[in-house]
């Protein structure tokens, strides 16, 4: 089976380094060193590390609310993902405020 390219129309976008390493993959000189139980572990900590199980509601004001759907969009993702996303990161010490530590 031969895989499809996924290099853009132009692949000016990508480094050198990057075409390489797509052009490896994809010519089947690259392969996949993971085995069915490690994949299926991973799987599983995947499904157990981004179950949302938990609603909130807040209020935001019209600006901010709006700025976040902006960024969103332009990071292609909905806006609530995008919020869930940095209060993930900021509770899990990616992200700190050094004003409020």
């Amino acid at each position: 089976m031969t895989m499809q390219s996924h290099l853009p129309p132009s692949n000016d976008s990508l480094d050198q380094d990057e075409r390489e390493l797509l052009e490896a993959v994809e010519s089947g000189a690259m392969r996949s060193i993971a085995t069915p139980d490690l994949l299926n572990q991973l799987r599983g900590s995947a499904q157990v590390t981004g179950q949302k199980d938990q609603r909130i509601n807040i209020r935001l004001s019209a600006t901010d609310l709006e700025a976040l759907r902006v960024r969103a969009l332009r990071l292609g993702m909905p806006y609530q993902t995008l919020i869930s996303s940095v209060l993930h990161r900021y509770v899990s010490g990616e992200f700190r405020d050094e004003q409020l530590v």
